[in-house]
C-alpha cells in the first residue's frame, strides 16, 4: 500500500535525484566511448537512485529488496561482458550505493547527501588516492597507522577507567590516552615533515599539538631527534614551538575566569611567549644552515620509548597527589607540584582564586609563573627521556629564556 504523501517525500526524492546526478556525472566522465564504454553514467545512475527512493516510499519491502536484486544483476551482468585488461568494479558497486542512497534518502535525506557527497569524491579522487597508497605511503607508516588504530580502538576500551590507589588514585585510563596522544602526536610531526618540509613543517606540527600537550609534544619531537641527529635543530624548533602554544593557552584560561585578570597577566605572559618566539626562530635557523635536503626515516614512532615517558608522568603524578594530601595547607606547594603534571591545570585553579577575591593580581601572577616553572622541569625531564642530553639542553636553555622573561617581567611589573 502507498504510503501517504508528507513533507519528507520531496526532500527524499530530490536527494535522490542530486545523489544519482552527482556519481553519475563522475561516472560519466570516466566511462569512455566506443565499444569499451563503461556500462553506466549519468542517466543510469540517476534512474538507480530514483528507483531506489520509489520502492522505499511505495511501502512494499519485497519492491525494495526486487530493486537492490535487479541493480545487483545488472552490476553482474556488466562485469561478465567486460573485455578489458584491468576489469574493476569500482562502477558496478558505486551503482548499487546508488540505489541504496535512494532507499535511505526518503527517511534520512541528510545522511543520504553526505554520504553522496563522499562518494563521489572517493570516485573522482582516484588517482590521488591509488598514488598515495602505493607510492606516498610505505610500509612503515601504514604498520604505524594500524598499530595506532588499535591502540585507540581495541586497547583502549578494554583499560579500566578507575583510579588505582596503588598509583595515587592514577587513572589507568588516562595513563593509556597520554601514550596514545603521544603516539599520535609522533604522527602528526612526520606527517607536517612529509607535506610541508623539514622546517616549516615540524615547526608548524610542533604549535599545533602543544595546544593538546607541550609535554607530550617535546617528548615526542625528541624521540624522533634521537632517532634522526641530522635532523635535531628542527625537532627542537618544534618542540620549542609548543611552549608558544602553551602561553597562549594560558592566556585563554585566564581570560575565562576574568577580564581584569588577563589584563594583569599581559606583560609576564607576553615576554614569555615573545621570548619562545625568538627561541623558536634560532633554532629554526640553525636548522636550515644545516644544509641539504632532510627527509623523515621510516620510522614514525618508537612505542617503547613512549611507554617509558608515559610511565614518568604517571609516576610525577603520583607522586604530586601524595604530596598534596600530605600538606593540603600549603598553597604554593601545591600549585609548584600541580604545575609538574599540568601547567593549564594549575593555573585555572589560580585563577578561580582571583576570581573568588581570594588572591590579588600579584600573588596570581607569582602562582602562575611557578606552575609554569615546575612543568618546565617536567618538560626537560621528558626531553632528556625522549630525545637524550643533545636534544634535552637545546630546548632547557628554550624555556630557560622563556621563564626567565616571564619571571623578570612580574618583577619590572607595578603592582
Amino acid at each position: 500500500m502507498l504510503i501517504e504523501m508528507g513533507s519528507s517525500m520531496p526532500m527524499g526524492l530530490a536527494v535522490a535525484l542530486g545523489c544519482g546526478l552527482l556519481i553519475g556525472v563522475e561516472r560519466e566522465r570516466r566511462k569512455g566511448m566506443g565499444q569499451n564504454r563503461a556500462f553506466a553514467g549519468m542517466r543510469t545512475f540517476t534512474l538507480a537512485a530514483l528507483t531506489g527512493a520509489l520502492a522505499q516510499l511505495s511501502g512494499y519491502g519485497w519492491l525494495v529488496a526486487l530493486g537492490g536484486l535487479l541493480v545487483l544483476l545488472l552490476a553482474l551482468l556488466s562485469y561478465w561482458r567486460d573485455k578489458s585488461d584491468d576489469p574493476g568494479v569500482t562502477t558496478e558497486m558505486a551503482l548499487f550505493v546508488t540505489y541504496v542512497l535512494g532507499v535511505v534518502s526518503t527517511e534520512h535525506p541528510g545522511v543520504a547527501s553526505a554520504m553522496g557527497v563522499v562518494i563521489t569524491f572517493l570516485l573522482a579522487a582516484r588517482a590521488s588516492l591509488h598514488r598515495f597508497s602505493t607510492e606516498l605511503l610505505t610500509e612503515e607508516e601504514l604498520r604505524s597507522a594500524l598499530v595506532l588504530a588499535g591502540a585507540v580502538l581495541v586497547v583502549l576500551p578494554l583499560i579500566p577507567d578507575q583510579p588505582l590507589p596503588m598509583l595515587s588514585q592514577v587513572n589507568p585510563r588516562d595513563l593509556w590516552r597520554l601514550t596514545v596522544t603521544l603516539m599520535a602526536l609522533q604522527m602528526l610531526g612526520h606527517v607536517g615533515l612529509r607535506v610541508v618540509g623539514p622546517k616549516a613543517g615540524l615547526v608548524l606540527s610542533g604549535l599545533v599539538s602543544g595546544f593538546i600537550s607541550s609535554t607530550a609534544t617535546i617528548a615526542a619531537m625528541g624521540a624522533k631527534a634521537r632517532e634522526e641527529p641530522g635532523m635535531r635543530e628542527p625537532y627542537v624548533a618544534a618542540a620549542l614551538a609548543s611552549n608558544v602554544a602553551t602561553v597562549l593557552l594560558m592566556a585563554l584560561v585566564a581570560a575565562s575566569a576574568s577580564v581584569a585578570l588577563l589584563s594583569a597577566l599581559v606583560l609576564p605572559l607576553g615576554a614569555a611567549g615573545l621570548t619562545a618566539l625568538v627561541a623558536v626562530g634560532v633554532s629554526w635557523r640553525k636548522g636550515a644552515q644545516a644544509g641539504g635536503p632532510l627527509q623523515p626515516s621510516g620510522k614514525v614512532f618508537k612505542l617503547g620509548q613512549t611507554l617509558m615517558f608515559a610511565a614518568m608522568l604517571t609516576g610525577i603524578a603520583a607522586a604530586v597527589g601524595w604530596l598534596t594530601r600530605l600538606a593540603p595547607g600549603a598553597g604554593a606547594l601545591a600549585v609548584a607540584l600541580a604545575g609538574f603534571g599540568d601547567a593549564h591545570a594549575a593555573g585555572g585553579a589560580v585563577f578561580a582564586l582571583f576570581a573568588a577575591g581570594k588572591l590579588g593580581s600579584s600573588q596570581t601572577a607569582l602562582w602562575m609563573l611557578l606552575a609554569m616553572t615546575t612543568n618546565s622541569i617536567s618538560k626537560v625531564a621528558g626531553a632528556m627521556v625522549a630525545g637524550g642530553f643533545a636534544y634535552a639542553w637545546r630546548v632547557a636553555l628554550g624555556l630557560l629564556a622563556m621563564m626567565g622573561a616571564g619571571w623578570l617581567a612580574w618583577l619590572v611589573q607595578p603592582w
